[in-house]
């Protein structure tokens, strides 16, 4: 509970402008992107320097309040929901780009900066930023460290971790700390960078983050190839990778995603087809030929019915709309869309597919399902009514059985999106106890107080449907 005290000594440190706390401003942060999740924040803190971060950071932990850091609201797991009330710590002040290292290939910004404000920034300078999720025009880096996000890009180019080389952060404590740098090499104790990205908010605020940059590749193409069955597009993407092609992506759409996709953006997709693979390839002109060209013949061989390479990069931009556009497209469709980012092993991507239409069929529901099947990483959207709760209660339980499968097949509930609220029931049974009961030691040591987003990625208590509760 916010006191008058302690609400005099928060706008002490970031100004009365800067100090949000009426029900309409606290109702705005209350939910992010996550459907059915929702909770009202007592305040929220809009800090400029890392200095008031620390000072924020040091009055809540005395008095046990709540922290809640937040940048876009992209979060699709219910990361950034106040469960426990407390303050949104709001980090959208924080969106510099300090310094683009043109010796070392290294960018340091804030972490309020703009995912895709950072992509047009480096590659001005003829370098590349892969990680690229679908939310990067709103979503900022400070979000994309939190939830470890991916994107189109993974299969080539790996995802957020792969790329943070240094962090400064402030514990609950007020303490401002530093791990890493812009070395390639570091082994001096354990790897706090890596522990942090990821961690979902729940072990400290991030304030600074040096990014590795990469050459921006020469020359990319892209290829769509569709299929009158779904199990062979899964397969081809087998075929690809075991031919030791590793395409820049490699993305696929099932037919339910195809026909709502085709109606939303009018691409002119054939939505009698079953399924569509997205690729692209980038690198030297004549090496991307080459990949393409032996890409083409693999897709045909294993049952694609049509495959037609780019020619323009009008054609390409086109053809990647269909997958860039196709949330929103499916959002559209009834009041509650539910998108989950369950991942298996590339080998086991047919199985999955399979497993996904079997459980949509057994629960009678509607479930597309599009993703990154180049690593692994589908995402089974189901379009719902949270009003029907006969019919949530269905949802609940074929994702359940979806986690479960995933599980089974070698894989994760969680790609990208990370655990938050929405999968915290699941967490354990992944992982097991022992190393569950680690993890909570680890987050213990960071935050004695358990102020720092308190009821994510551990809790006793699932709530599967909530609603605002102050």
């Amino acid at each position: 509970m916010i006191t008058q005290a302690i609400r005099s000594q928060f706008i002490e440190i970031v100004g009365e402008e800067w100090y949000k706390d009426s029900t309409q401003e606290r109702y705005c942060y209350s939910f992010d992107a996550t459907p059915l999740f929702q909770a009202m924040p007592d305040a929220i803190l809009i800090p400029g320097t890392v200095a008031e971060v620390a000072a924020i950071l040091k009055v809540a932990n005395h008095a046990k309040i709540p922290v809640i850091t937040r940048g876009s609201g992209t979060n699709l797991a219910g990361g950034t929901v106040p469960i426990h009330g407390g303050i949104v710590l709001l980090m959208n002040r924080f969106n510099k780009m300090k310094e683009i290292d043109l010796q070392n290939l290294t960018v340091t910004v804030e972490p309020g900066v703009i995912t895709a404000d950072l992509h047009q920034e480096v590659e001005a300078k003829n370098l590349f930023y892969p990680p690229d999720p679908g939310s990067m025009r709103v979503s900022t880096i400070g979000g994309n460290l939190a939830q470890c996000a991916g994107g189109m890009r993974g299969v080539k180019y790996g995802v957020t971790k792969d790329y943070v080389l240094g962090l400064q952060y402030v514990l609950p404590s007020g303490d401002v700390l530093r791990c890493g740098g812009k070395n390639i090499k570091d082994v001096a104790g354990y790897d706090m960078t890596r522990l942090l990205v990821g961690s979902e908010g729940t072990l400290a605020v991030i304030t600074e983050v040096i990014l590795k940059l990469l050459p921006l590749p020469a020359y990319k193409q892209t290829l769509v190839a569709y299929y009158d069955q779904l199990i062979p597009a899964a397969q081809t993407v087998e075929q690809i990778l075991a031919n030791r092609i590793i395409p820049a992506t490699m993305e696929l759409l099932d037919q339910s995603t195809i026909k709502v996709v085709d109606q939303y953006a009018q691409l002119g997709l054939p939505q009698n087809m079953k399924a569509m693979l997205l690729i692209e390839q980038d690198g030297h002109k004549e090496q991307v030929k080459i990949d393409m060209h032996q890409i083409a013949t693999l897709a045909k061989r294993v049952g694609a019915v049509q495959v037609k390479i780019a020619k323009t990069a009008d054609e390409s931009k086109k053809l990647m709309m269909a997958r860039r556009v196709a949330l929103s497209a499916l959002s559209r469709i009834k009041p509650t869309t539910i998108l989950e980012d369950a991942t298996v092993p590339r080998s086991r991507i047919a199985e999955m597919l399979s497993a996904i239409e079997k459980i949509s069929n057994t629960y009678q529901l509607t479930i597309c399902t599009f993703g990154h099947a180049g690593d692994g990483n589908l995402h089974p959207t189901c379009l719902t009514d949270e009003r029907n709760k006969d019919e949530l209660k269905r949802v609940e339980a074929a994702f359940q059985e979806i986690f479960e499968t995933a599980i089974r097949l070698g894989g994760t509930v969680t790609g990208e999106h990370g655990v938050g609220i929405a999968k915290q029931h699941v967490l354990k049974y992944q992982l097991g106890a022992t190393s569950y009961e680690l993890m909570k030691r680890i987050k213990r040591a960071f935050d004695p107080n358990q102020i720092l987003n308190p009821g994510k990625i551990f809790t006793s208590e699932h709530r599967k449907r909530l609603v605002v509760r102050k």
